[in-house]
């Protein structure tokens, strides 16, 4: 059985290292051959266009054998339910099961079939993770509000602007984009980021 593991935190303060050392030893158990890693620090709010690992796992299950994805709980794949269901879906139409170490659920039955139960539960978990990313937004829009009534400024100071360091590391894939010379329009179509942003990318490469 030849896996791959995937794993996720949201902020670059945070480790991952604990999602794959329990996903490891699940492996291990089950005499599982973990073929590939795919890690990132980014939030799982981000669309799945702006995932490097998550990108690079859907392309790794188009050229290589894989029989499951494991990870640690549906949120790490996804607090968006649209793009939860959807890479479930891409994986369950290549016959490769996804498997939620926590809850033990996996998206395919042992014959290779959909099972309908796990499909279900995780279907229901990924609109309360999304649910639970519009509370943490509308939390956080109350406390900014506070702030600014409190005479508070939220925001980047002005005329701050980010270094060359800090857009290449911001916007890999609209660089990649662009050096595949790309029109702008068609990159802001992939990628939802702005055109003036893709003109200031533009000057680094």
């Amino acid at each position: 059985m030849e896996v791959v593991i995937y794993a996720r935190v949201s902020t670059k303060g945070q480790d991952y290292d604990r999602q794959l050392v329990e996903l490891r030893e699940y492996a291990r158990k089950m005499e599982y051959e973990v073929v590939a890693e795919f890690t990132e620090k980014i939030s799982g709010a981000k669309k799945v266009e702006e995932r490097q690992a998550l990108i690079e796992l859907l392309a790794y299950t188009e050229t290589h054998k894989v029989d499951k994805v494991l990870i640690y709980e549906c949120s790490r794949l996804s607090r968006r339910a649209v793009d939860f269901l959807s890479v479930i879906e891409n994986l369950t139409a290549k016959r490769i099961s996804v498997y939620i170490l926590p809850n033990g659920l996996e998206t395919l039955l042992p014959n290779g079939q959909p099972n309908p139960i796990a499909q279900l539960v995780m279907g229901i978990l990924a609109q309360f993770n999304s649910m639970e990313r519009s509370l943490i937004r509308s939390r956080m829009e109350s406390g900014y509000n506070h702030f600014r009534q409190l005479g508070g400024q939220v925001g980047r100071k002005v005329g701050y602007r980010k270094t060359e360091e800090q857009m290449r590391a911001d916007y890999p894939k609209e660089i990649q984009l662009l050096k595949k010379r790309l029109s702008l329009r068609n990159i802001q179509a992939i990628t939802q980021t702005s055109v003036n942003t893709l003109r200031k990318l533009k000057n680094f490469i």
